[in-house]
């Protein structure tokens, strides 16, 4: 019998639409949704998280300048996954379901 092989990637864990945990930094204990990731820089951008003020300069004659708030992004290692079965912080590994490789909660064993 042949066991199949999958190649690992070395890449990140954490997706886009992920529901992550802030675990260190200014915003410690805060849960957001992964809006962007930055794979070359390790960096995710999550919504509401890390909030910086922009300022910018008005497009046309007679408006206004505005200061807009965006989120920048952090490092990938400052945060944890939130598995949506257990609702708690976990780490990720990976499992073969059918033909695929799918994440798995390491706590409860729920697809992420």
């Amino acid at each position: 019998m042949e066991m199949q092989t999958f190649p690992i990637s070395n890449g990140m864990k954490i997706k886009k639409g992920d529901t992550v945990k802030i675990i260190s930094g200014k915003d410690r204990g805060k849960i957001g949704k992964v809006t962007n990731i930055l794979k070359k820089e390790n960096k995710i951008v999550v919504e509401g998280i890390n909030i910086s003020k922009k300022h910018s300069k008005p497009k046309k004659q007679g408006q206004k300048g505005q200061i807009i708030q965006v989120a920048m992004p952090i490092n990938a290692s400052n945060t944890m996954i939130m598995c949506a079965g257990c609702s708690k912080t976990t780490r990720v590994s990976k499992k073969i379901v059918g033909n695929r490789m799918v994440r798995v909660c390491k706590k409860c064993g729920a697809e992420l």
